[in-house]
């Protein structure tokens, strides 16, 4: 016998009369006395019972809220409906009540329908209860229906789903790797992969044309709002016989329509601006900048030297400038004082310029010589506000300018509503000077083409050198990185070489893909948007927690499963392992 004739979602009035049969929780009771209104939840929805007559009316009043029970009765119509409510214009008079699961805890942690006004860490740790609340498990069925349509439309485009391996080699990609020891080979180590970046380069090597999949990544690092600590998962993609604008191409016709057929927000048609790196930095103050805001930095430096206020001379000034500024002095104050406690000690300078066009307020009595060229830089208008940064090293005036920018726009209410803006960063500097170091290293990718080929890597100063290198950002957050890869292994070495290291070393830190290019390997590329991310972005949350089924808290523990945690001393030496406890300092 079935358990159920309908789902709790399915009921509606021109079924009054019917017999059946519903399964669910026992989401919550009224008791009235010789009437009992219970409301029964699953999967798909509610359903009102309202029980009258014995033994029902005492079974539900026994019944736990949150066990599962199974309901046979008659569909009735409602005496009073609830239109809001899919199944509001019926109710379930039961004729047989039977408890499936008993709840057998004295208490619940929360109330389910309430679960998101818990603490994070109760929530984590009861996160099967968590889920059964529809505000919460709508993330996770959205997140389902998103990866659905991300494989459809990559299929469309001709790409073939593969899957690859998650035990492999250590490899230095950037993050620290999650090490697995090997019970065969006593003292080596497999790794989780961090991407599947070198072996989505083999597939192009051995002669797949079009490959993805929806990968999981394994990263040891810190946790942040948007990124999730342990794992996340990714829309890999690599082209053979692909230059970057193939590449943009792609996703500029798979994104868009995800985003907006799962938002209902507006999605930027391709192509997207492509913004070279040094000029977001110097536009925008970041390479991950939320074009909604409609605010840009402009560097005044020549202008506001010997201005005569001391605080910007000899240093890098930044400006940005509102129109048709009407907030009061309060918000420019607290404005300020916000952006000291967030850059921990930047400055925030300013004037206005009134109604006539005269600068008041902030550094105004500084500025009546430079009015003329600030007005003709910043195109200033009568009403406006500018603000404006100055430090002696260029990073830290475009972070700081950045940061302004964004407390701005946020502060003031400027950003676009219910739209997605996108962009690709590109021309991405191949070498850096490391700020721990103080060596050159790469900036971004290591497999990265330089453009200019061999001829730049051996004419160029190397800090000139940019690189196919590209991020693409949405509303401010980076979804991937992504690159023309280095496929031949003469640029590959000499490469490498710059940064001090040997022939020897690249075979030994990448064998099998250096080996690959030796037998022959096609121009290819590729990117890969973190799907977690964009799940995030498409369903409007702040916390990327939110929308992984079972996430680990910010400290990288599985409050569910108690994980990391001891195992047995068997297990151990199995593979050949030896807890050392460090001893205490005095």
């Amino acid at each position: 016998m079935s358990y159920r004739t309908h789902n709790c979602n399915q009921l509606r009035s021109e079924d009054a009369g019917k017999k059946v049969k519903l399964c669910g929780w026992l989401d919550s009771k009224r008791d009235k006395g010789g009437l009992l209104f219970a409301i029964l939840r699953d999967f798909y929805g509610t359903t009102q019972v309202v029980a009258t007559e014995e033994p029902c009316l005492s079974q539900l009043r026994d019944i736990p809220t949150e066990s599962t029970v199974s309901v046979e009765g008659t569909v009735v119509l409602r005496s009073a409906p609830n239109e809001k409510l899919p199944t509001g214009m019926i109710e379930i008079v039961p004729e047989k009540v039977e408890v499936l699961g008993r709840r057998t805890t004295q208490a619940l942690p929360f109330e389910v329908s309430r679960s998101t006004e818990a603490r994070e860490d109760i929530r984590l740790a009861y996160r099967f209860l968590d889920l059964r609340n529809p505000a919460v498990k709508e993330k996770i069925v959205l997140r389902a229906a998103i990866v659905s349509e991300l494989r459809r439309l990559m299929t469309e485009e001709g790409f073939l789903e593969i899957s690859t391996p998650i035990l492999t080699s250590s490899s230095p990609e950037g993050a620290r790797d999650y090490i697995v020891p090997s019970r065969l080979y006593p003292g080596e180590f497999y790794a989780l992969p961090q991407a599947p970046q070198q072996y989505k380069q083999l597939l192009m090597c051995s002669g797949f044309d079009k490959y993805f999949q929806i990968a999981p990544c394994f990263r040891d690092e810190d946790a942040r709002a948007d990124r999730s600590p342990g794992e996340f998962y990714q829309l890999d993609i690599e082209m053979a016989f692909a230059t970057q604008e193939d590449v943009f191409a792609v996703l500029e016709k798979v994104l868009p329509p995800v985003f907006a057929k799962f938002s209902g927000w507006e999605a930027d048609k391709p192509p997207f601006r492509r913004i070279p790196y040094l000029e977001a930095l110097e536009t925008y103050g970041t390479d991950k900048p939320d074009l909604r805001n409609p605010l840009i930095i402009k560097d005044v430096t020549q202008i506001m030297q010997g201005c005569g206020f001391a605080a910007v001379e000899g240093k890098i000034v930044k400006a940005i400038a509102v129109p048709a500024f009407t907030q009061t002095r309060k918000f420019i104050d607290k404005t300020a004082e916000d952006f000291k406690t967030v850059t921990e000690g930047g400055a925030m300078y300013w004037f206005r310029l009134d109604e006539s066009g005269a600068p008041v307020g902030g550094i105004s009595k500084f500025l009546s010589e430079k009015l003329p060229a600030l007005r003709e830089a910043l195109a200033l208008q009568n009403g406006c506000f500018v603000a404006l940064v100055a430090e002696e090293k260029r990073t830290l005036v475009q972070k700081r300018a950045g940061i302004l920018r964004t407390m701005l726009g946020t502060g003031l209410d400027l950003l676009e509503k219910n739209v997605y803006r996108f962009c690709w960063i590109v021309d991405f500097p191949m070498y850096e000077i490391g700020e721990e170091s103080g060596q050159l290293e790469f900036c971004h990718n290591p497999f990265s083409m330089p453009q200019g080929g061999m001829k730049a890597l051996e004419e160029q100063d190397p800090l000139e050198i940019l690189a196919y290198q590209y991020d693409i950002v949405c509303n401010g957050v980076e979804l991937s990185s992504g690159a023309v890869r280095n496929h031949d292994p003469e640029i590959m070495i000499k490469a490498f070489s710059l940064v001090g290291l040997g022939k020897e070393d690249v075979i030994k830190k990448f064998p099998a893909l250096y080996h690959a290019f030796e037998y022959g390997a096609p121009p290819h590329a590729g990117v890969a948007p973190g799907v977690d991310r964009m799940v995030m972005l498409i369903s409007d949350t702040v916390n990327i927690r939110e929308v992984i089924a079972f996430p680990m808290n910010a400290k990288a523990r599985d409050l569910l499963m108690n994980a990391p945690s001891p195992v047995e001393q068997k297990q151990l030496d199995d593979v050949h392992i030896a807890i050392v406890k460090e001893e205490k300092k005095n």
